[in-house]
């Protein structure tokens, strides 16, 4: 019976005993898009890998182009905060009325102190200057 050692490494590294909430937040700001998490929370163990998705709008007739902000509480979790995907790593260009599902894949760590239960992971969009225009070519 051989163990892969991804597997040993996961299973180590999550702490089944202790539990946190997670909470989802989406804004916009100055942006005609509907912006929100497919979910409001999530109820994980430390060091287990969370997969979860938002869902944008562009409510416009025109492309956008936008880039979302992380902010996080308390705010040093994002030191122990580690994504693996994010639509935040880069910009988002969305056409006339065009929805789109996003993904983002994080784990935080073990490390979390243990008086932590609960922590909000939020994301901003903003337009990025210059519009569409400046990238057609």
């Amino acid at each position: 019976n051989l163990l892969r050692p991804d597997v040993l490494v996961n299973e180590n590294r999550v702490d089944e005993e202790r539990w946190i909430t997670v909470e989802f937040d989406a804004n916009t700001r100055g942006l005609p898009w509907h912006f929100k998490p497919l979910q409001n929370s999530a109820r994980i163990h430390p060091g287990e890998p969370v997969n979860v998705m938002y869902e944008i709008t562009n409510n416009s007739d025109r492309e956008i182009n936008a880039q979302a902000i992380p902010s996080y509480s308390p705010r040093f979790l994002d030191k122990h905060l580690k994504k693996f995907e994010c639509f935040c790593f880069t910009k988002q260009v969305l056409k006339p009325n065009e929805t789109r599902q996003m993904p983002v894949q994080f784990v935080i760590e073990r490390e979390l102190p243990a008086d932590i239960h609960t922590v909000t992971i939020s994301y901003t969009f903003f337009e990025l200057p210059g519009g569409a225009s400046a990238v057609k070519k």
